[in-house]
């Protein structure tokens, strides 16, 4: 999530009782007992939606699914809950939870309070101008070695050996996603059902089975400054039992984006002086948990299908009047061009 006050792109929404879109003020104070509430939306996010919300005295933030055409088992607030919980005393950074709430009456749709974490999700280079080349090196590599304690973590010893199914797990990847794509489809999409056939004929053998995020990318770490630092991992809608090398291959798709400074995937923060390639993140993960990576340009290819399908999804929304947030409008026309890097992925990895 963005900071609304230090975002320059966005402004944020303030109002005590009714501003605020998807979230009702008013009922939520009167559920949680509390007095008046202030809440801001945090535009950045392209998914869930996520607000700041004050009573004067605490100040909590809260999740909630999108507006309209929720896609079935896409935006699970309590399996988001859970996960974050289970993680709380491990070396992976997450904010501390509060509350789950599931029933929709309260304010239209489930959600949940998590404390607020100091720091930005850095989506653009107009952020980064305290970013030296060394802080971005050592940024990148917290990055990598945080993914790898990730991945280090016993499921069963956070209580979480049940949270997912490892077994098959990449081929109901590939199914899954492909009917996200279909739920989502409204337009000639060249390629991305090649994509989806040739993924789905090729899936690779997991050999290991971890906690996985599923959207893993810089712009899901709230970064401090002096020094640079991580201080929490968000957005774990996605987060499950599966292959790590998931996770992986679309932080290397979000890191390589499209190629270009202005790539609306990276933001053009990745190619700014001093932070590791994509290449030098696979090395410094291969390096750190010992995991045979030579596969991995099917977890690319995947990765760019998986993105490609999220981004559709979200101009569907768009398209529907049924989503808020900025840049949605010119977001659709990028997944084109991704579906064209997952196939080049994929016949590279061929």
């Amino acid at each position: 999530m963005n900071d609304p006050v230090t975002d320059p792109a966005n402004d944020p929404v303030t109002d005590p009782v009714t501003a605020l879109p998807g979230l009702d003020l008013r009922a939520l104070a009167t559920h949680l007992g509390t007095g008046p509430l202030t809440g801001e939306l945090f535009r950045g996010g392209r998914s869930n939606l996520t607000y700041r919300v004050s009573d004067g005295t605490r100040t909590w933030v809260l999740r909630r699914p999108p507006l309209g055409h929720v896609l079935a088992t896409a935006h699970d607030m309590a399996r988001e809950f859970r996960v974050i919980s289970a993680l709380a005393g491990t070396a992976v950074p997450v904010p501390g939870t509060h509350r789950l709430v599931e029933d929709p009456s309260v304010i239209g749709a489930p959600f949940y309070l998590m404390d607020e974490m100091p720091g930005a999700a850095l989506r653009e280079r107009s952020q980064c101008p305290w970013l030296t080349p060394d802080d971005a090196r050592v940024l990148s590599q917290r990055l990598v070695d945080v993914l790898a304690d990730l991945h280090s973590v016993d499921p069963a010893s956070v209580g979480l050996a049940d949270f997912g199914r490892p077994d098959g797990f990449l081929t109901r990847q590939v199914t899954r996603w492909g009917k996200q794509l279909d739920a989502s489809r409204s337009r000639d999409l060249p390629g991305i059902d090649e994509l989806r056939d040739k993924l789905a004929a090729t899936v690779p053998t997991s050999t290991r089975a971890t906690i996985i995020h599923g959207d893993y990318r810089l712009d899901n770490a709230l970064v401090t400054q002096d020094p640079p630092r991580i201080s929490a991992v968000l957005d774990w809608e996605m987060a499950t039992l599966g292959d790590p090398l998931a996770d992986l291959g679309l932080l290397y798709v979000y890191w390589a984006g499209l190629g270009s400074d202005n790539d609306p995937i990276t933001g053009g923060v990745t190619s700014l002086p001093g932070f590791l390639t994509a290449d030098e993140l696979v090395a410094r993960y291969t390096a750190r948990t010992g995991t045979d990576t030579s596969g991995l340009g099917w977890y690319i290819a995947f990765g760019y299908f998986k993105l490609a399908v999220i981004v559709e999804g979200i101009h569907f929304r768009f398209a529907s009047g049924q989503t808020v947030g900025a840049g949605f409008d010119k977001l659709g026309a990028f997944t084109v061009p991704l579906v064209r890097q997952g196939l080049a992925a994929a016949h590279k990895e061929l």
